[in-house]
């Protein structure tokens, strides 16, 4: 290995400690704090070794020659766990005796036996090379932005020590900087004047583990802590003749565990070993640990059921065989697993859909069938209407609101639905009518596949299909803000698909400004076609159909239509096809169902009946229909 690539495995952080430790005196920690570590090197501990930030930091300064490192917080003092003896070297140097191990004084003020003065009195001296780390510093106060006096008073004399601070020679003329150490949250959790143009100081980010630090966890030395002895034993002889198949169940468990601390990491190797997993299942306790399942219902669809779903789609929408193949193509990708090769990124949903097109056309009983096929029941279809996100703060009501703010303890309505079906399609009708904030939002999930909620939780959409509806592209806006079809019945499907997908583009790019949402969707916009006079044909008679079955098998009444009121009904349905399906579904309400139904009542026919519907009149108001009702004999009950 070169040493380039060695140095790969070593965190950009870590190397920037190295870096400014020689420079500055002052060293601010943010973001991934609260994590464990991988010790990169051989040192003072093992190479490889898992250990919490503060040990971490003890063990890189030791070996680097420092001789006091303590360590501060405001519960405890000063202290130093892995050494104790360091905190009675300080103490000689800060006037303090230490009691049980430690020095216990408060950090707010300025007083001269305080915890800022005896920081201030450490890095003035120039004897002992001195480390001093002050822990959760996110707790030193109430808030940056509402500072006491005394608060104010504590940082000014951290600020006031940094530029008093001294460097110390040892025996061997190496020269080291006297360091202050802050470890925080957020860096804003820290007063901005404390660290900004502070040419004494350097924030440094402490991220989750990379790529290469993950590798380093499952394909080094530690590999085999994932599993039990005696299954590791058991299955190890086939993988050492057939490594290429190690290497590929190694990569699949770095690519699922993007995004995981290592204290995540950690717990999916108990898990593994407390399950006893065989190594070809190793993958699978990333489920486990996502969405408490072991089995992933994606392995378990019945495929010959699939081969067939272009039937299922076309006994519920009529007419649009080209959504339903693209539709079709992005599950089949998923159930493949090439879904997001493409990208870098292998948390990406399963499938990304923009459904568009005219009103009334299929878009959202597409993906209610699409979800009964897949997950067994419509109910796995979770539908969110945009309309009512339209609002700034919106987001939060879809992600939840953070803590402090009305709503917190509730969640957000996407995040805990998503935690309850995370094996689910998730539908955005109307995406266009949404916030801007919330698209933001929704880069990150096409992106990650994952999302943290208001309350610090962390919600996976990586085995969701996430389909966006919008009627984008059906009408134009001119110069003066006048709308204007864009597509008509008259033109093709290929010349509706074109207008429809350049429009959808130049909202995006133009109008919104946003071409990188459009870039995540890539070429998954569906278009769906008008509702054309054969397809509304087929529409009415299965609408007209399934009323027929309802009242046989519910009421035991028998119902049919004459010639003449059959083409009375088709007329009425066929006159207007502007709203699509859902206008031939009013239309058989008004004409057919509420008229039945007020035969019905007014006649007392609630079972065991016959009732031929001889005429419609669609000039009366409302719409009243001529029928014949006679009972229902043996012979017709039976036959029914």
């Amino acid at each position: 290995m070169t040493d380039r690539k060695a140095q790969e495995y070593i965190p950009k952080w870590h190397r920037e400690l190295d870096l400014f430790s020689q420079i500055k005196p002052l060293l601010i920690l943010d973001g991934n704090v609260l994590d464990v570590y991988q010790y990169p090197v051989e040192g003072s501990i093992p190479k490889g070794s898992i250990v919490r930030l503060t040990d971490y930091l003890y063990y890189f300064f030791k070996d680097r020659g420092y001789e006091a490192i303590v360590f501060y917080d405001n519960l405890r003092g000063f202290y130093n766990t892995c050494e104790p003896e360091l905190v009675k070297k300080f103490g000689g140097m800060v006037q303090a005796e230490p009691y049980s191990g430690t020095i216990r004084v408060e950090f707010r003020g300025a007083k001269d036996t305080g915890a800022v003065a005896m920081v201030g009195r450490a890095l003035a001296q120039n004897k002992v090379s001195t480390v001093i780390v002050m822990n959760m510093a996110s707790r030193y106060i109430s808030s940056p932005d509402n500072l006491t006096q005394e608060e104010v008073d504590s940082f000014s004399g951290l600020v006031r020590a940094l530029l008093e601070a001294r460097d110390t020679m040892d025996s061997k003329h190496v020269m080291r900087k006297n360091l202050l150490v802050v470890i925080a949250n957020k860096l804003n959790d820290l007063p901005p004047w404390f660290y900004l143009q502070n040419p004494n100081a350097k924030s440094i980010a402490i991220s989750e583990p990379s790529k290469e630090e993950r590798e380093r966890l499952v394909m080094g030395e530690n590999f085999s802590s994932f599993f039990a002895r005696d299954i590791y034993e058991a299955d190890r002889p086939a993988y050492e003749k057939d490594p290429e198949s190690l290497h590929k169940v190694q990569e699949r468990f770095v690519a699922l565990t993007e995004g995981m601390s290592f204290t995540e990491l950690n717990g999916l190797r108990k898990l593994c070993k407390k399950e006893r997993l065989h190594i070809h299942e190793m993958s699978t306790v990333v489920d486990l640990y996502k969405y408490g399942i072991r089995e992933n219902p994606w392995k378990n669809l019945d495929l010959e059921e699939i081969k067939q779903a272009a039937v299922r789609f076309e006994e519920r929408v009529k007419g649009q065989p080209a959504a339903q193949s693209k539709t079709l193509d992005i599950v089949k990708r998923a159930i493949t697993g090439l879904s997001g090769l493409q990208g870098s990124s292998h948390g990406r949903p399963k499938g990304v859909l923009f459904f568009a097109g005219p009103t009334g056309t299929g878009k959202t009983e597409t993906a209610k069938t699409l979800a009964e096929i897949l997950f067994g029941s419509e109910d796995a279809c979770i539908r969110f209407d945009m309309s009512e996100y339209s609002q700034p703060h919106s987001d939060q009501k879809l992600l939840g609101a953070p803590p402090g703010y009305v709503g917190y303890e509730a969640g957000g309505q996407l995040t805990n639905a998503v935690r309850n079906r995370p094996f689910s399609i998730l539908l955005f009708d109307e995406i266009e009518k949404a916030h801007p904030t919330i698209l933001d939002k929704f880069l990150q999930i096409l992106e990650d596949g994952r999302m943290t909620d208001g309350q610090g939780q962390t919600v996976y959409f990586s085995e969701c299909i996430i389909i966006f509806t919008s009627n984008l592209g059906i009408y134009t806006r001119d110069a003066r803000g006048e709308r204007h079809l864009n597509v008509t019945m008259d033109m093709t499907y290929e010349d509706v698909a074109k207008r429809v997908r350049r429009a959808i583009e130049d909202y995006f790019k133009l109008e919104l400004g946003r071409p990188e949402i459009l870039n995540r969707i890539g070429e998954n916009i569906v278009v769906f076609d008008f509702i054309r006079p054969d397809v509304a044909e087929r529409i009415l008679a299965a609408q007209v159909k399934k009323i027929v079955r309802f009242l046989r098998e519910d009421k035991e009444i028998a119902l049919t239509l004459s010639d003449k009121a059959q083409a009375k009904l088709r007329e009425a349905a066929l006159c207007n096809l502007a709203n699509g399906g859902r206008g031939i579904g009013n239309i058989v309400e008004s004409h057919l169902i509420n008229p039945l139904s007020r035969f019905l009542f007014d006649h007392d026919l609630y079972e065991r009946t016959c009732v031929e519907v001889q005429d419609i009149d669609a000039f009366t108001t409302p719409v009243s229909l001529i029928a014949e009702a006679r009972p229902m004999d043996e012979q017709a009950a039976e036959e029914g």
